[in-house]
């Protein structure tokens, strides 16, 4: 029996709003600094979402970028997932968006919420759907526009957010060496109030009594998350490392720039990397994510 296809990335795409917001743009209304965010965040600036900017415009672009570096065809897609947890609307999925936007008919087409680590879990989700041969040509998108749920009265999470898209196709690897090498999800419920967003669903529906106390904003437990965050990164790290000898010097950094795109970091930094000739044919690259739920997630993946 032949060994089942890994899957192999063959195209990416990102798409950031032109607007960018300075820690210096925070400054002139909230009591902080910009030495105040950089000491805590490493983040210097941001881009922000214009009016007429959403989830499903920036989604749409990224996913034109890749499906042309790719080579494939809209309507030749098997499969559209989109990683988000600001979506275009509660229902239905921002990926039927994207597949109504790329006029890819009749192509299945969902979203997954796993917030930082969204972008991670759509990748394994992708390569399982290749390795069975159920699909050959997949869409992922990790997309997130979280500045329209950050509180700007809160200093300490409304300076983390930025807004971005990334998209990848994945299809069968041609080279028994290159694509998903290795894949590890996990989730811990009982932290899901580290980091949420309280009224909008079931629990708490739209009310005026939600929308005076502020409850559909971003709501974190700062040092709680941090502390989770560095544990499970430093495990994943490790667990990845460990398989596969991945040097920590070869880290690639964009915080600064572009703040936490939740959804987006992961293909964001992939591309830039990609861009400054970082990484190419041949490179072993190591993705982690850690993200709320609490999630957290890595793969590894050969060029």
């Amino acid at each position: 029996m032949a060994t089942p296809a890994r899957a192999a990335l063959t195209g990416m795409g990102v798409a950031v709003p032109s607007r960018v917001m300075t820690n210096a743009d925070f400054e002139k209304f909230l009591d902080t600094s910009d030495e105040w965010i950089t000491q805590r965040t490493g983040i210097k600036e941001r881009h922000m979402a214009s009016e007429g900017e959403t989830t499903a415009s920036l989604a749409i672009d990224a996913a034109r970028i890749a499906l042309e570096q790719a080579g494939v065809k809209p309507v030749d897609l098997d499969l559209i997932i989109c990683a988000t947890v600001s979506p275009e609307m509660p229902f239905p999925a921002t990926a039927c968006f994207v597949q109504n936007a790329l006029e890819a008919t009749n192509v299945p087409a969902f979203d997954i919420s796993a917030a930082c680590s969204g972008f991670i879990y759509g990748l394994a989700i992708a390569d399982q759907f290749i390795r069975t041969g159920m699909y050959k040509r997949i869409l992922v998108v990790g997309v997130d526009v979280l500045s329209r749920f950050a509180d700007f009265e809160d200093r300490r999470s409304c300076i983390l957010f930025g807004d971005a898209a990334g998209a990848a196709v994945f299809e069968p690897a041609n080279d028994s060496t290159k694509g998903i090498l290795y894949n590890v999800l996990h989730a811990d419920g009982s932290g899901w109030d580290y980091i949420h967003v309280p009224a909008g669903g079931t629990r708490e529906p739209t009310s005026q009594e939600t929308l005076d106390q502020r409850k559909h904003y971003v709501k974190m437990r700062g040092r709680d998350v941090y502390r989770f965050a560095v544990e499970k990164m430093q495990w994943l790290l490790g667990d990845c490392m460990e398989k596969f000898n991945f040097p920590m010097e070869k880290v690639y950094i964009n915080i600064d720039r572009y703040g936490n795109t939740s959804g987006a970091s992961i293909p964001l930094a992939m591309v830039e990397a990609q861009q400054k000739g970082l990484i190419g044919p041949g490179s072993t690259l190591l993705l982690v994510a850690f993200g709320a739920g609490l999630t957290w997630a890595g793969s590894v993946l050969r060029l």
